[in-house]
Parts: C-alpha cells; structure tokens; sequence
C-alpha cells in the first residue's frame, strides 16, 4: 500500500484516562520496560535495559533541553494571552537567540488570540536583582503562527535569563494539569544540554547517571546529537490518510564525530527516542543528496516530507539498488571535512510511516505513544506493522502511557 493512503483510523486503540501518567515515578529508572525482541513480548525494570542491548553496539541519544517556552501576559482589561515559543525568527540561530540582550522574535502560537487585536502587552519582573520591562508586539500572520518582537529594557539581561524567570514549562496538554515547579527536573533528560525544545524527548526520561554508566560498562559506546522538538509533535491528524496531513520542520545538528561513529558501526544505531529516530534516518537521505551531488548547502540537504518513499519509487522504476548506508554516511562526513565543518545543521519534515525503510535504526528506545499519532505509524514501521500487539500488551500489563509513562524496547532484524 502507498503509505500516502495510510487511513489515520487504523491507528486507533483505547486509552484511559487513568492509563495516562500524569506525573513520573520518584525514581525515574525503575519505569516498567516492555522488551519487544523480534516478536517475542516480555517485561523488565527499566535499569534493567543494559542487559537487552547488544555489547559494542553504538547508542544515540538526543541532548536537546526544554525551554520554558509559555509565557503569559495581563491586558489592561484583564484578558490573559498566552504566547507559546515555537522557534526562533530574529536571530535564527538558537545558540544568538539566547544570547541576544534587549531585542528578539519569534514564531509563536498566542492563546486568547481574539482579545489582543493590536498593541503591545507587557510585564514587569525581576532578573537576577535586576529590574525588567518585557514587551511583546504582534507583527504578523503566519500560516499556522505568529511572529512576535520581543523588547525589554536592561541589556544586561539576556533572552535565555528572561525565560528561566518569565516562561513557564510547556508540559504536554494531554496531561491536563498546570505545570509544576517539579516538571523542570522531571521533564528533563539528565543528559540535556543545548537549549531549544518546546517538548522533552520523552524515552530519554528514564535514564539515569547509573544506567548510563552500565550501559559504558556493558561496552556499548553513546553519541549525541540535537533536534529540538517543536510544538508539532503534538499535533493531531486530522485528514482521514495521511497523505493530507503535513509534518513540521525541525532543525537538527549532528557532529562529525557521531556520523564517523555510525559509519565505523556499518551504519546501524540504537536510537533513543522517536527525535533520534527521524535525525538518524534523515541522514541518510541527506548523504544520498551528496552523494549525487557534492556542492549541495545545508539548507539543500533539507528532507522533505516524502522524499524517503519518492526515492524508493525511483529506484524502484529505474531498476537501481539503494546507496549503501555507509556509503551515505560517507558522503557526509566527506563534506564536512571539505567545508572544514565539525557538525552538519540542517532540518526535516521527514514522515516514518508503514512502508518505510530503516536505513540506521534497528534498535529503539521509545514511550507509549497517543493513538491516531504520526509517532504510533513510526513504530508501527519498524515492527512491521505489529504494534497492536506490543500495545495490547501494555493495556493488559498495567503499563503507563505517554510522556511520564513507561519505556518500551523495540529489536527487529537488520
């Protein structure tokens, strides 16, 4: 089947409320981990999970960190508007971004929208001593956002400050709560580093300091690398194939190092999370791109929402075989050497649907994911279509659901 016709409805399964867990365990490593090996279904602690992966076998984790993304602001008359950071606008480096002292803007959704027509809002608050005036002006209409300036009046302030004072944590709207002041260590990867997500790479929430060193002792080698997790990841399907329905882009940054890794473990990874899934994947239709052609910039390498399936239906009409996996890799590493780059930045809008073919992945780190979501189609193609089964299995076992929820191990042949 096209995976375009794909009907979101075939994707559909019960899901309590009470199965959804609203908040983490004390201990975040002793989550529940369902071990799917192949097709055989059995359960374990999550600390546990050392002794279920294969020894010198290289793990990638993403490092991205969660911003306090949510701000609110008080009109005169009393409405409240939020505005939601999506990414940034001016500059478009992240890394500036937070930098940036008096002036920024971004792409944002904005909450009450129909009660703030014009003019500026702002708040006033306190910065290390220091005191703020905040403002905020709408600009313009996007297609499914706004861009928002972003003034304040103490140039000693950066933007990064103002957020960890003025913003608040995006948790996820299914968990129907207002965050707490415990969400900004539990919904964090002990391993976050660069700033920029709107939404934690959940599976990576039941790690820890002590797993992580069993996973060294146990011989197999951790990369990193970043995608910041847009609002998107939430967004619901809504067109009856999945064809109707568009991906976000999201921005990734891989470093040298971690793609001559994957090439020195023949192009195959342990991904942890569904972020580190579609980076890895997308490298590799980044490196068929170089291959093909050397002199392509970052910006070109950018994988569209299709493009694994239309390369597949070329291949397939031309009679050719796929480029190597290495060979891809490769390409990337060349080009980086030839452009004196330690990292590669680019972005995807990539969609891992039934019908898929993993290139990297055969190993997965996941969570228990919404029903009718682009994430479920994901696992559902490394598994070969039996997810039904893994996720009846967590319904009858008493498994947690979502973000705070447990952890599932997925291993499927090469």
């Amino acid at each position: 089947m096209d995976p375009r016709h794909i009907h979101i409805s075939d994707y559909n399964y019960p899901l309590p409320d009470e199965r959804i867990a609203k908040f983490p365990l004390t201990q975040r490593d002793h989550s529940k981990l369902l071990v799917f090996d192949h097709g055989d279904i059995s359960e374990d602690i999550f600390y546990n999970i050392p002794s279920h992966l294969p020894k010198g076998a290289l793990m990638v984790f993403n490092n991205t960190r969660v911003i306090q993304a949510r701000m609110h602001f008080r009109k005169e008359t009393g409405a409240l508007i939020e505005v939601f950071l999506l990414e940034p606008a001016e500059p478009v480096d992240y890394e500036l971004m937070f930098q940036t002292n008096g002036h920024c803007a971004w792409h944002c959704l904005v909450g009450n929208l129909k009660k703030w027509k014009e003019g500026k809002l702002s708040r006033t608050f306190e910065v290390n001593g220091k005191s703020v005036c905040l403002s905020v002006e709408r600009l313009h209409e996007e297609r499914t956002s706004h861009w928002v300036d972003f003034q304040w009046d103490n140039h000693e302030v950066s933007f990064a400050e103002i957020l960890d004072i003025a913003g608040e944590l995006p948790i996820p709207p299914y968990l129907n709560r207002e965050s707490q002041e415990s969400d900004k260590t539990t919904y964090q990867t002990v391993y976050s580093k660069i700033k920029g997500s709107v939404a934690a790479p959940t599976a990576g929430l039941h790690f820890t300091d002590n797993v992580l060193a069993e996973i060294d002792a146990h011989g197999i080698e951790r990369e990193e690398l970043t995608l910041h997790v847009g609002a998107g990841t939430f967004k619901p399907v809504k067109s009856e194939e999945i064809e109707g329905h568009e991906m976000h882009t999201e921005y990734i940054c891989v470093n040298k190092q971690t793609i001559d890794k994957l090439i020195a473990h023949g192009g195959k990874a342990i991904a942890v999370g569904t972020t580190s899934v579609r980076t890895l994947e997308s490298l590799y239709y980044m490196g068929v791109k170089l291959h093909a052609n050397p002199n392509l910039t970052e910006e070109q390498l950018h994988v569209t929402q299709w493009e694994p399936y239309e390369y597949a239906e070329r291949l397939a009409t031309e009679g050719n075989a796929p480029l190597d996996t290495v060979e891809a890799l490769r390409a990337i590493s060349d080009y980086l050497d030839r452009n004196s780059r330690k990292s590669l930045h680019s972005s995807t809008q990539i969609i891992i649907a039934p019908g898929f073919k993993y290139r990297i992945v055969n190993i997965l780190v996941t969570n228990f994911h919404q029903p009718q979501s682009t994430l479920l189609l994901l696992v559902s193609a490394l598994v070969n279509g039996h997810w039904r089964c893994i996720y009846d299995y967590a319904l009858s076992h008493d498994f947690r659901f979502l973000s705070y929820g447990d952890s599932c191990l997925i291993k499927v042949e090469d």
